[in-house]
């Protein structure tokens, strides 16, 4: 077994404010989410992908994909979002085995409605603290982090392993 490649003290730290500075993000998007929507971020992700989809509409496997969520988890939430009339399901006429999920006029309104509070969550949790030249950086740095990182995801998220869960949107 070769040697673990230990974290400098510097990538140390830097990986501690990080994961801080994630869990924190995710922490207040979350919490806001809840107290104004009365939705978690996963019901809030599976609304914005519907809502940008052609006809509102996606196989349940994409969805799973788009929203970086186990097809378990995904099936769960969505059925929870059916029963507040968010969601209908419909059985795919080809193949017995897939889905597809519509986002109803009800869902449309609900992501509309929570969407200016979102929006001013992660302003004042991400945006309203970097300059300029530092949201590009992130962006650089997030696009380089994900396109390392999509590859594996996608083949757990097909694999319908849990451990994609750790990646989905804020």
């Amino acid at each position: 077994m070769p040697e673990p490649r230990w974290l400098t003290d510097e990538q140390q730290r830097v990986w501690r404010d990080f994961s801080a500075a994630v869990d924190m993000v995710r922490g207040h998007i979350e919490a806001q989410l809840q107290r104004d929507a009365g939705m978690p971020t996963t019901y809030y992700a599976v609304l914005v992908a519907l809502s940008e989809a052609p006809g509102r509409v996606l196989r349940m496997s994409d969805l799973a994909q788009a929203t970086r969520s186990s097809r378990s988890r995904l099936s769960h939430a969505v059925a929870r979002m059916e029963a507040s009339g968010w969601i209908r399901r419909e059985s795919c006429p080809t193949d017995k085995r897939g889905a597809f999920a519509h986002l109803t006029d009800a869902g449309l309104a609900a992501i509309r409605e929570a969407a200016p509070g979102h929006v001013e969550a992660v302003r004042e949790a991400l945006f309203d603290v970097l300059t300029p030249a530092q949201v590009r950086e992130l962006g650089a740095i997030s696009a380089a982090i994900r396109d390392r990182l999509a590859p594996v995801c996608e083949r757990a998220v097909e694999t319908g392993a849990e451990a994609a869960d750790a990646t989905r949107p804020v």
